[in-house]
């Protein structure tokens, strides 16, 4: 990859470090180990998808995709109260800030890629 596509698809790296960061983060705080259910797997099955659609953006970016991630990121957000782990402060904590992240990273990248549509058009 050119030093030039590296800097237009930062955001979309950094959403790559997003996906890993949720597969691993019930490793690292020990929810693994213990029979934690939506706990794991949540954050798991979600950061799997956010790397999936992190590569295809890296691939070539498709708005559709950038949307999907937000509603990962909304997902994300919500599952601690609507799944029943709010009471696990570490993981929903750990939920509630990467949906932010994952949201705003694909909520800046569609104003990012709306303006540009706009200045081609014009």
């Amino acid at each position: 990859m050119r030093p030039l596509q590296i800097k237009e698809h930062w955001r979309d790296w950094l959403m790559l470090l997003f996906g890993a960061w949720l597969v691993a983060s019930p490793f690292a705080f020990g929810h693994a180990m213990t029979d934690a259910g939506m706990v794991m797997w949540v954050p798991v099955l979600i950061g799997v998808a956010v790397i999936v659609f992190a590569v295809a953006v890296l691939r070539k970016t498709q708005v559709w995709e950038e949307w999907i991630l937000l509603a990962l990121g909304a997902a994300l957000i919500v599952a601690p109260f609507l799944l029943g782990y709010a009471g696990v402060t570490l993981a929903m904590w750990n939920s509630v800030i990467m949906g932010l992240l994952v949201g705003g990273d694909a909520a800046w990248s569609l104003f990012v890629l709306t303006h540009q549509e706009g200045k081609k058009t014009a």
